[in-house]
């Protein structure tokens, strides 16, 4: 229980279809609501922060929070470093003590990306830490326009993750990070030949503001790890855009806490991971 690496975690997702929910957040409201849903509903859970939160707060006075409400929670929690693209970053993750990371080198020709992610899983096996690596393209608050070069290559996954011996893959299959401005279109027979091809578990990046059904169907072929954000940052801000110009701050942040730790419920609750700890 409390503080793990995401290995384990992933692979018991994998084999049992389920998802294990990854919520990137970056301040005390955020990080309490996820693990204290993962602690009502007894399901694992991923806590991620992100090298653009380091606006806000420094990760290493951000790294101390993270890691203590992981040791206390009473379910596995798994600290995680997401979209890093420098090993720089990363080195300054492992000296704060986080369990995973996430080495985004998808922009790099194929050849590097996987040489890159090779050393880092090497580096990383010495401290105990996960890593998760991005093979395609996972679009951004760009917009929604794929096209099929832009999706995660089958053959690519299976020699990446044979050669690297990454823990997790990020694949690029219909989703983009951020707010949808079209309706998404998920390439679900993708999925299921990354998931054939790939001993690595499968990550969708992105997820929020997926249908139910696109969820459960990319669980059942081979999704096992979901990172969502945007969905809690869209409640934080239904709850402010509520407030009656009288709420104290202190009332606003609790009301915040509750109403993002309803919406992670509802996440684990979807991606079959209650009572999963």
């Amino acid at each position: 229980m409390s503080l793990v690496n995401m290995k384990q975690m992933l692979l018991e997702a994998r084999e049992k279809q389920y998802a294990v929910p990854n919520f990137t957040v970056f301040n005390i409201e955020m990080l309490r609501a996820s693990v204290c849903a993962a602690e009502e509903l007894h399901s694992p859970v991923i806590v991620a922060f992100a090298e653009v939160f380091e606006s806000l707060i420094p990760m290493e006075e951000a790294a101390p929070m993270f890691l203590e409400t992981a040791k206390r929670a009473s379910v596995p929690v798994a600290v995680h470093l997401d979209h890093a693209r420098s090993f720089a970053l990363i080195e300054r993750a492992l000296r704060c003590g986080f369990t995973s990371v996430m080495l985004d080198a998808s922009d790099q020709p194929f050849e590097e990306n996987l040489r890159l992610t090779g050393e880092l899983v090497k580096q990383c096996r010495e401290y105990g830490v996960s890593v998760e690596s991005e093979l395609g393209h996972i679009g951004g608050l760009e917009g929604y326009d794929y096209h099929g070069d832009a999706y995660t290559d089958v053959q690519e996954a299976q020699q990446f993750a044979e050669q690297t011996g990454v823990d997790a893959l990020a694949v690029s299959i219909g989703t983009v990070h951020g707010i949808y401005k079209q309706e998404p279109k998920l390439n679900f027979e993708r999925i299921a030949e990354l998931r054939a091809a790939s001993k690595a578990p499968l990550v969708m990046h992105g997820g929020s503001g997926l249908s139910d059904s696109d969820f459960k169907q990319a669980i059942q072929l081979g999704i096992a790890k979901i990172n969502i954000h945007t969905d809690l940052t869209l409640e934080a801000v239904a709850c402010a855009l509520r407030a009656d110009g009288q709420t104290g701050y202190f009332d606003l942040s609790r009301q915040m806490f509750e109403a993002m730790k309803e919406n992670a419920k509802e996440k684990i609750r979807l991606f079959g991971a209650e009572n999963r700890a």
